[in-house]
């Protein structure tokens, strides 16, 4: 009865295995592996040590941060830089009741 239990289990293990294994494989690349990937093709055309050097400094290289946005109100304190009093007041009113695109400043072409 023993050996009958055992061979079911293994069986059962064994019928499940392959399952568990199509899963991980099919995972998606995780970002360490994306890197790798994009380091591997800088390094096209390195060799040796060249090769090993880089590929350190690829893969311990820190992402660079985004930059940030231009706030509405450092936008408008720029635009009204030149005026005061009253003026000043209502230009930075109007400026930050304005849309973003709106109260951009144009540029020349």
């Amino acid at each position: 009865m023993n050996k009958l239990l055992i061979l079911v289990a293994a069986y059962a293990f064994a019928a499940t295995a392959p399952a568990f294994a199509a899963d991980t494989a099919a995972a998606a690349p995780n970002a360490q592996q994306e890197k790798m990937k994009a380091c591997n093709a800088k390094a096209e055309g390195k060799s040796g040590d060249d090769r090993k050097k880089f590929m350190s400094d690829c893969l311990s290289a820190k992402p660079a941060a985004p930059a940030k946005p231009e706030s509405k109100i450092s936008m408008c304190n720029k635009q009204t830089a030149g005026l005061s009093g009253d003026a000043r007041s209502k230009a930075q009113s109007e400026c930050m009741k304005a849309p973003a695109a709106a109260a951009a400043p144009a540029k020349a072409p």
